[in-house]
C-alpha cells in the first residue's frame, strides 16, 4: 500500500470550483475585441490550461498585454458571483485540512484572481500557500510553483508530494516535478493527451479521493 502523502497540492479550476462558463465569457469577449473568431464551450474546454503569459503571445502576437488586459478585466467583472464549488470539494478540504494535512494550491490563473475567489468562498483557511500564474519565476507544466508552494514547510518536492488536478497539463506538470499525479473527477483533456502523461492514480470524485485517503 502507498504510504499517505506528506503535503497534498490542489489545481483550482475545474478540480475545486467550476470556472468553465466564467472564463468562456471572458475569452469569447477578449477575442471578439481582439477582432477575432469566437470560441465554442466545447473549444474553450480543450484548450484552455496554460496561463495567459504562455498562451496569448500565441493567440493575440504583439498585442498579448492588451489582450490579457481585457481578459482580466472581464473575468473580474463576473467571477465573483459565479464562483461555484464543485460537488464535494469543500467537505473533502474541510477533512483534509481536520486530517493535518499540509494543503496548497498551484493554479494556472492569476495569483491575485486565485486568493480572491479562495477568500470568497471561504477556503483560504484550508491552504498554507495559494501559488497562481506570475508568483513563481514560471507556471505550470514548470516546477516552479510547487516549490513556491512548500516553502517553509519542510517538504520538499517529491512522489510523498500528490498534486491534483483535471487536465494533461497537470499530470504533465506533476511529472516534471517528480510529484505524484491524481486525476480527479472528469478529465478535460482527451485520452491521447492525458495517456502522454498517465496519472499515477484517478478518482471519478472528491468522495472518493477522501474514502481511499482514510482508508490508508
Amino acid at each position: 500500500m502507498k504510504a499517505k502523502p506528506r503535503a497534498i497540492i490542489f489545481d483550482w479550476d475545474n478540480t475545486l470550483v467550476d470556472t468553465w462558463e466564467t472564463i468562456h465569457e471572458a475569452l469569447v469577449g477578449t477575442l471578439e475585441r481582439m477582432g477575432q473568431a469566437p470560441w465554442t464551450l466545447a473549444e474553450t474546454k480543450s484548450r484552455v490550461a496554460r496561463s495567459l503569459r504562455h498562451s496569448f503571445p500565441e493567440l493575440f502576437g504583439t498585442r498579448w498585454e492588451e489582450a490579457r488586459q481585457i481578459y482580466l478585466d472581464s473575468y473580474a467583472a463576473i467571477h465573483l458571483e459565479r464562483l461555484t464549488a464543485l460537488p464535494g470539494a469543500a467537505a473533502m478540504l474541510a477533512t483534509l485540512h481536520d486530517a493535518g494535512y499540509y494543503l496548497a494550491v498551484v493554479s494556472n490563473k492569476t495569483g491575485a484572481s486565485l486568493r480572491t475567489e479562495a477568500a470568497h468562498i471561504g477556503w483560504d483557511r484550508y491552504f498554507r500557500r495559494l501559488v497562481g500564474a506570475g508568483d513563481a519565476r514560471a507556471d505550470k507544466p514548470d516546477p516552479a510553483g510547487f516549490a513556491v508552494a512548500l516553502d517553509g514547510s519542510g517538504i520538499a518536492p517529491g512522489r510523498s508530494v500528490w498534486y491534483v488536478g483535471d487536465t494533461a497539463l497537470d499530470m504533465q506538470s506533476a511529472h516534471q516535478a517528480g510529484l505524484t499525479g491524481v486525476l480527479l473527477g472528469e478529465p478535460h483533456s482527451s485520452p491521447g493527451e492525458i495517456a502522454k502523461f498517465p496519472p499515477d492514480m484517478r478518482f471519478p470524485d472528491c468522495e472518493a479521493f477522501v474514502r481511499h485517503l482514510g482508508a490508508m
